[in-house]
């Protein structure tokens, strides 16, 4: 591997990250973390109970919650499955 390469890897792993936090910190983003939150405890259920019925671990449903995970359309389907909650209520 070159310097040149080296460098470029480290620029573009640069972006990736900037651009990562600045997608997992946005409001948008907070707030959909918070209503899962929300939603999880109004159904009376605990986090180990939640990544049970998704097939997860506990880890993983506290990382979404804290906001250190990113989440897909499809995952966010899945607890609005399990928190009987409209799509549209983890959403602004």
């Amino acid at each position: 591997m070159t310097i040149w390469n080296i460098t470029q890897w480290n620029i573009t792993i640069t972006i990736l990250i900037f651009t990562m936090n600045k997608t997992i910190y946005s409001k948008d983003h907070k707030y959909i973390v918070e209503q899962l939150r929300k939603a999880r405890q109004e159904i009376g259920l605990d986090q180990s109970e939640v990544a049970k019925m998704l097939d997860r671990t506990q880890s993983h449903v506290s990382k979404v919650e804290s906001g250190q995970r990113r989440i897909d359309i499809v995952s966010l389907k899945e607890f609005a499955r399990i928190y009987k909650k409209p799509i549209d209520y983890f959403l602004k």
